[in-house]
């Protein structure tokens, strides 16, 4: 759509503004109440351009031949010549919030104002463009891999994802699973950890519901081999919708009555060991003491981290599998135990079956008054 177009619904009159930036084709769209007034803006959505406490990080079409400092440089012009002149009192509302990677520090309020973003916002304060683009562009987090996927997607003719999930959203007997599964399908189990290391199908990846789900599974799963959900009965819709929603639509649909199926060939069950912060120390002092693998950012690591431990985000993991080694004891941890669960069922799945995994991750291992490091 092009800047200034104009599309009027009785009293409510949407306006584009051309807002590149966070990608060379974003816009955002005044909102006016006609019955309020005909020249000043109620609302304005700002899609991926600003958020709340942040703005739209510029680096992620350099892969499609933008550079960052070209994006930020137009995200500068569309802050300050198309959103920064709108009154103070225009609503504003973002496409995303706390914990979208499209930004790096996103508040978790669904709305705010141009007003308080002037005021509060630090990519806002008065600055010329140079500072601006150092400061946008410093600590941004590593990008999925699905982030480029669905930037070419986007500019595709695609079903819907109504119609995919008629589609894919189909169940599935155990043995269906299992051929699907010899013949190259991934077998994602969207349950908790703590249930997929008690028991899962031997073969699965788990990436919880529960966490960042859509990112993880966007980083981790590949886009080009079908996809098989194991889910708590009644959650598969979720967790189908929540894949397509990043272009994750070539799903082969889900175990019918999850896990249940299983319970009639314990042979096909696996399960990852998890051991307390207590068993880990005394394994470390023992004389032949595994190899502690923290997947958690190299920022967290910095900010504190077991003396032994060897820090692979799990970002990375897959493309460093090759440095494991294969002839020793695995514990894997993170902060909470979501991602380390992930990145055992991924070592798992890779071939390196003595993998265990920390309860409560880090978190746990301070709880328990557990020494750590931090870096300089």
């Amino acid at each position: 759509m092009k800047d200034g177009a104009v599309l009027e619904m009785g009293s409510v009159r949407l306006q584009v503004l051309e807002t590149p930036g966070h990608t060379p084709e974003s816009i955002s769209i005044l909102v006016y109440d006609r019955n309020e007034s005909e020249t000043k803006p109620k609302a304005v959505l700002t899609g991926d351009t600003l958020f709340v406490g942040d703005v739209g990080r510029p680096d992620l079409r350099a892969s499609l031949g933008w550079s960052s400092k070209e994006l930020g440089s137009m995200l500068y012009d569309s802050l300050h010549q198309k959103l920064l002149p709108l009154p103070d009192e225009t609503v504003v509302y973002p496409a995303h919030g706390a914990g979208s990677l499209c930004g790096k520090s996103l508040g978790a309020e669904n709305y705010t104002t141009i007003g308080a973003q002037r005021r509060f916002n630090y990519a806002l304060q008065p600055m010329p463009r140079d500072k601006f683009l150092d400061i946008v562009l410093a600590d941004q987090p590593d990008a999925p891999p699905y982030f480029t996927y669905d930037a070419v997607l986007n500019t595709k003719e695609r079903m819907t994802l109504d119609g995919a999930l008629e589609r894919s959203l189909q169940p599935l007997t155990l043995d269906a699973v299992l051929r699907l599964k010899n013949d190259g399908a991934q077998i994602l189990d969207v349950r908790d950890p703590a249930y997929f290391e008690a028991a899962h199908l031997a073969g699965a990846l788990n990436i919880g519901l529960g966490g960042q789900y859509a990112t993880w599974a966007g980083t981790i799963l590949d886009r080009e081999k079908p996809i098989v959900v194991i889910a708590e009965p009644g959650r598969e819709e979720e967790a189908e919708t929540r894949l397509g929603r990043i272009g994750f639509d070539h799903i082969a649909g889900y175990l019918q009555g999850g896990m249940a199926p299983l319970d009639a060939r314990p042979d096909l069950v696996s399960q990852i060991p998890r051991l307390t912060a207590k068993d880990l120390a005394e394994e470390l002092s023992s004389q032949r003491p595994p190899l502690v693998l923290d997947v958690r950012s190299p920022r967290e690591w910095k900010d504190g981290h077991l003396a032994e431990s060897v820090n692979i985000p799990l970002s990375r993991l897959g493309e460093t599998l090759a440095q494991i080694p294969r002839n020793r004891r695995i514990i894997v941890h993170c902060a909470s135990g979501y991602r380390s669960s992930i990145a055992a069922s991924l070592l798992r799945l890779e071939g390196l079956m003595d993998v265990n995994d920390v309860v409560g991750g880090i978190s746990g291992w301070q709880a328990a008054q557990m020494p750590i490091l931090r870096a300089l």
